[in-house]
C-alpha cells in the first residue's frame, strides 16, 4: 500500500551533507524502508531516494507489484543490468555489487549517506567500485518518521480503533466470568490468559489488525512490565492487558494498556492504582509542543514520588515501583522517537506517543495505564477512546 509520507527533511539533509542519494538495502521488516519505499516485500531489496525522486531496484518476481503499489517514482528490474549472467560470471555478491553500482550511475549518483545497520558487504562492494558510502549515524529516516502526517495519524487511529474492541471482548470476559474458589471461570473452565489472548487475536483479526503476541498479566506476573502472563486469572487479582496491534495493511502500530480486577484487590492495590492513573493524568497535562520527554517524565515521577514510591529517578537500583520510561514512539514500528524519557527530546506537533506510567511490586501486583496520544500546535489529541476504570465492565 502506498503511504503518504514526507520526504522531505531527508531530501534536505542529502543536500546540507553534500550526497548525492540515500540507500536503504533491505526487506520491509525495517520500517525505515517500508516508510521510504511504500513497498513491502518479504526480500531484500534497494531503495534510493535522491533530487530527482525515489527509485527501487526489485527482483522480477515483484516488478509488478511494486510498479502498481509502491511509492516510488521509478522502478527498475535487477535483470535491465543482467543480473542472472553477472551472477553466473562473478557470484551473487559480486553480482549485487556490480547491479546497484550501475543502477546508481544510471541516477547520476555516486555518493551515499545508508543507515547505521547497512549490510557491510553491500557498502564494502559499492566503495570496491569507487562510490563513495557514508554511514549516517544518527537516523535521520528515524527522525523523519517520528513527525506524522495526518494520513499516517489516521491510520494509527485505525489501529487503535481496532485495539479498543479487541479491549472490550477482554475486559467483557473478565466481568462476565464466574468466580469459582477464587478463579475466573467461564463456560465451566478456568478463564486463562491464554484464553483472554486467543480473544483478543481474533476481534483484531475481524478488524484487520494483528500481532505477534500481547501481555494479559495477573499477580505477580503483572509486576514484570513484559510478562506477557500464563495460566488461570485469580478474582481479587491486578490484571494488566497491553495490546499493541498492528494494521496489516499499512503497517502502523497501535498501542493501549489497562489494568483491571474483578472483585476487591485490597486498599493497596486500590492505592496504586490511584496513584498510576494521578501520574497518567499527570503526563497528559504535561504534554504540549516544545516541552521535552523529559519533562512529561518527570511529571508522572513526581506524582509517584510525591506517594511514596520509588522509581528509577529516585532510585536507579529499584526493581519496583515505577520502573520504565512514561512513554514511546508509535509508529510503523511499536518502540520509536521521540522518547517520553529522561532523556526525551523535544516534542513537536505531529509526534505520536504512549502515555503508560505504571507500579510494579510481585508481592501486590502490576498496574499501568497508557493511551497513544498525538502533540498538537496547541496540546494534545487523544487517539484513545476507552475508559479508564479498576472494575472491568461489560459492554
Amino acid at each position: 500500500m502506498e503511504l503518504d509520507v514526507d520526504l522531505a527533511p531527508l531530501r534536505e539533509h542529502l543536500e546540507t551533507a553534500g550526497l548525492d542519494g540515500y540507500l536503504i538495502d533491505d526487506d520491509a521488516s525495517d520500517a525505515d524502508q517500508r516508510y521510504v519505499s511504500g513497498f513491502t516485500a518479504p526480500d531484500p531489496y534497494q531503495t534510493l531516494v535522491d533530487g530527482d525522486g525515489t527509485h527501487l531496484l526489485v527482483s522480477g518476481l515483484e516488478y509488478g507489484r511494486a510498479t502498481a503499489d509502491s511509492s516510488a517514482d521509478t522502478v527498475t528490474r535487477l535483470s535491465t543490468y543482467g543480473y542472472q549472467d553477472l551472477v553466473a560470471e562473478h557470484g551473487a555478491y559480486g553480482a549485487k555489487s556490480r547491479v546497484l553500482a550501475a543502477f546508481l550511475e544510471d541516477h547520476g549518483v555516486s555518493s551515499v549517506a545508508v543507515p547505521k545497520n547497512f549490510p557491510t558487504g553491500t557498502a564494502d562492494g559499492l566503495r570496491e567500485r569507487g562510490l563513495t558510502v557514508t554511514v549516517e549515524p544518527e537516523g535521520i529516516v528515524e527522525d523523519v518518521r517520528a513527525t506524522k502526517t495526518d494520513w499516517e495519524r489516521e491510520q494509527i487511529r485505525t489501529a487503535q480503533r481496532a485495539n479498543e474492541a479487541a479491549m472490550a471482548r477482554a475486559e467483557e470476559l473478565i466481568a462476565t466470568a464466574d468466580v469459582e474458589d477464587g478463579v475466573l471461570v467461564r463456560d465451566g473452565e478456568p478463564l486463562t490468559s491464554e484464553r483472554v489472548t486467543e480473544a483478543i487475536e481474533i476481534t483484531l483479526l475481524r478488524h484487520g489488525c494483528a500481532l505477534d503476541e500481547t501481555i494479559v498479566a495477573a499477580g505477580a506476573d503483572a509486576a514484570d512490565p513484559h510478562d506477557r502472563g500464563s495460566g488461570p486469572l485469580a478474582a481479587d487479582s491486578l490484571i494488566v492487558i497491553d495490546i499493541f496491534p498492528r494494521d496489516k495493511e499499512t503497517g502502523y502500530f497501535a498501542d493501549m494498556t489497562r489494568t483491571f480486577a474483578r472483585g476487591e484487590p485490597g486498599e493497596e492495590a486500590r492505592r496504586r492504582y490511584d496513584v498510576t492513573r494521578e501520574a497518567y493524568e499527570a503526563a497528559l497535562e504535561a504534554v504540549e509542543p516544545g516541552t521535552t520527554g523529559a519533562a512529561v517524565h518527570d511529571a508522572a515521577c513526581d506524582v509517584i514520588e510525591a506517594a511514596g514510591y520509588d522509581t528509577l529517578r529516585s532510585d536507579p537500583d529499584t526493581e519496583i515501583g515505577f520502573i520504565h520510561s512514561t512513554g514511546h514512539g508509535v509508529g510503523l514500528d511499536i518502540h520509536e522517537q521521540p522518547t517520553v524519557s529522561p532523556s526525551g527530546g523535544e516534542l513537536e506537533p505531529g509526534h505520536v506517543i504512549t502515555i503508560e506510567p505504571g507500579l510494579y511490586d510481585p508481592d501486590v501486583g502490576g498496574v499501568r495505564i497508557e493511551d497513544l496520544i498525538a502533540v498538537t500546535e496547541d496540546g494534545y489529541e487523544n487517539l484513545t477512546d476507552y475508559r479508564v476504570g479498576l472494575e472491568p465492565k461489560a459492554e
